[in-house]
C-alpha cells in the first residue's frame, strides 16, 4: 500500500507520507485511520490519484492492530509477500501455455503452479504468535450467544 501511494508522489512528498503511514500504522487503529483521512485529503488536491490509492482499503489496513497481532508476525500479515510470491511462481509455470481447453485445465495448470511454489515456501516469521492470532479470530461466547440468537430470530417453523 505505501508503496502504491508513494509511487503516485514526488519524491520529497513520497518520503513524508511513507513517513505518516508508517507512524499512523503504529498507534490505536481509530486513530491512524483519522491521520491517514486527513492526510488524504491533504494530497487530494494535488494528488488525487495517491489520495484515492491511500483511502483504498484502509479500514483492512488496520485489520492486524485491532486483533493484537504484533512482532514479525504483524510484519509479515502486514504485506502481500505471502500471497505474491506463489503467485508469480505460477504464472511463471503457466505462462507458456496459450490456449486451455477447460477450466479444469486451467485448475490444474494453477495447482501446479503452486506445487511448485511450495518447495520453496519457509517457515513463516513470527510463526510462534500464530496461536495469538488464532485465539483473536475465535468468536467471544457472547459472540456466539448474539448469532443463536440471530438465527433463532429468523427460523420460523412451517
Amino acid at each position: 500500500m505505501i508503496r502504491n501511494v508513494a509511487e503516485r508522489l514526488l519524491k520529497s512528498k513520497a518520503a513524508q507520507t511513507r513517513w505518516v503511514i508508517t507512524q499512523s500504522l503504529k498507534g490505536d487503529a481509530d486513530v491512524g485511520i483519522q491521520k491517514l483521512k486527513a492526510h488524504a485529503k491533504h494530497l487530494k488536491t494535488q494528488h488525487p490519484d495517491a489520495a484515492a490509492s491511500l483511502l483504498e482499503g484502509l479500514e483492512e489496513l488496520f485489520t492486524i492492530n485491532r486483533l493484537g497481532v504484533t512482532g514479525e508476525l504483524a510484519r509479515c500479515l502486514a504485506t502481500t509477500n505471502v500471497i505474491e510470491s506463489p503467485n508469480s511462481v505460477v504464472r511463471r509455470v503457466s505462462r507458456r501455455v496459450t490456449n486451455y481447453r477447460d477450466v479444469v485445465m486451467a485448475m490444474r495448470w494453477a495447482a501446479a503452479g503452486f506445487l511448485e511454489a511450495e518447495k520453496a515456501f519457509r517457515r513463516l516469521r513470527g510463526h510462534k504468535n500464530i496461536p495469538a492470532l488464532i485465539h483473536a479470530l475465535r468468536p467471544t461466547p457472547a459472540i456466539i450467544r448474539d448469532q443463536k440468537k440471530a438465527q433463532n430470530h429468523f427460523c420460523h417453523p412451517l
